[in-house]
């Protein structure tokens, strides 16, 4: 078991941070409104979502499936350059490779293939990047730096959809200045990156179960670490739902127009990313000096529950910006202490990477599972977008009942 780390400066946390907005600007940027665009410039808006779903919901099941494999690879890599720092240079590879070819996609096929690519790569660069934080930060630190990274999330997606709308004169541009400013912060970090190593030794042989292993983690064994991924799987299943549909919702329920979906897109992030900062910043530190993660992680939940439906129940764009704004403060906190009570329940130090990969699942089966549901909850439905955020408004809800049972952590 690798000894409790060293405390950790400022230094390495900004450029931590802005690894991790960069690799949260890889994924959001296209999820938000790039590749909805895509998708409805090829085939049109009556069939979009269902395209869309089919694109998302395969690279979603892929990632669940990369996540941890590349986890328990980085775990195992004895390189001269680090056990994280290969993966993460080799993911931002073959994943820019696929945002280009989805950029150029003459048709739906291509663009699945170029998504999955880009989803099985950017997920091994955050498989490793996700495992720096138990290799290089204590455990008295760690909802501080829970807090900053969870303005990772806001910070990219409202950098994401700025640039999209400033660089909107073509489908490329609106994929690639993304990716190139994500791939430069990310590589900021790994130029200085003290990366942990591990003794060839160490490592022990694959086997069957070895690899089998890589996807599972024993509820009976880890009963804290299942709840949390329930907890994690209903939260993030109800914001997959919002932001794979917002643009559907804004232009079927909302009435925006088709050349104006992109700014209030960005507009609802802004006010929805402002709230979530103010909120993540004080909650983590908060959590980390009266040493309790769950009530914040409860709070949180059904606070963006409750958002969920003010979005739901909107008519015009201020009602859908109050809802946004709202969420931010539920997601803010949520998100400011999740990573830290995650980090705190997990099952073997030494496996690290791949139980969060495994956490990962989590956070990607819901993005292949809501574009799959939708579709059904819209036809039950009558079209209504309505019916659909409200169900996802449950989702959260039910997130913060299943953190109730855990007993590891306060």
């Amino acid at each position: 078991m690798p000894a409790e780390p060293a405390h950790v400066g400022w230094g390495f946390l900004v450029r931590y941070m802005l690894a991790y907005t960069g690799t949260s600007l890889l994924f959001l940027a296209p999820l938000l409104v790039s590749l909805a665009l895509k998708v409805n410039d090829l085939v049109g808006i009556d069939a979009a979502p269902s395209r869309l779903a089919l694109v998302t919901s395969v690279g979603s099941l892929l990632s669940m499936v990369a996540n941890p494999f590349f986890g328990r690879l980085s775990d195992r890599t004895a390189s001269p350059w680090g056990m994280r720092r290969p993966w993460m240079v080799a993911g931002l590879a073959g994943g820019s490779l696929g945002i280009l070819t989805v950029a150029l996609a003459p048709d739906i096929t291509v663009v699945l293939l170029g998504w999955c690519i880009a989803q099985v790569s950017f997920n091994a660069l955050l498989a490793a990047l996700a495992a720096v934080l138990p290799d290089q930060v204590p455990t008295a630190q760690r909802g501080v730096v829970s807090g900053i990274l969870a303005v990772c999330l806001p910070v990219a997606s409202v950098v994401g959809t700025f640039l999209v709308q400033l660089f909107d004169q073509s489908i490329l541009t609106m994929f690639l200045v993304p990716c190139a400013v994500g791939a430069f912060l990310i590589l900021l970090f790994v130029g200085r990156l003290a990366d942990r190593r591990l003794d060839p030794g160490r490592a022990p042989a694959w086997s069957m179960r070895e690899f089998l292993g890589t996807f599972y983690v024993n509820p009976r064994r880890s009963p804290d670490f299942a709840w949390v991924f329930a907890s994690r799987f209903l939260f993030v299943l109800a914001y997959a739902f919002l932001v794979t549909y917002q643009a559907y919702y804004l232009l079927a329920q909302v009435g925006s127009r088709e050349d104006d979906v992109a700014h209030t897109i960005f507009l609802g992030t802004l006010t929805h990313s402002v709230s979530l900062v103010a909120t993540a910043l004080v909650t983590g530190k908060v959590s980390d000096h009266i040493g309790r993660r769950k009530v914040f992680v409860l709070t949180a939940a059904l606070g963006y529950g409750l958002a969920l439906f003010v979005v739901a129940g909107a008519d015009d764009v201020r009602g859908y910006l109050i809802g946004m704004a709202l969420g931010g403060l539920g997601f803010g906190m949520y998100m400011a202490v999740d990573l830290a009570l995650v980090v705190d329940v997990l099952p073997d130090p030494d496996q690290a990477a791949k139980d969060l990969g495994v956490l990962n699942i989590a956070g990607a089966l819901p993005f292949s599972l809501a574009p799959a549901i939708a579709p059904v909850i819209l036809d039950l439905g009558a079209g209504s977008y309505r019916v659909l955020f409200t169900v996802a408004g449950g989702c959260a809800l039910a997130g913060a009942a299943a953190i109730l049972p855990v007993k590891g952590v306060r």
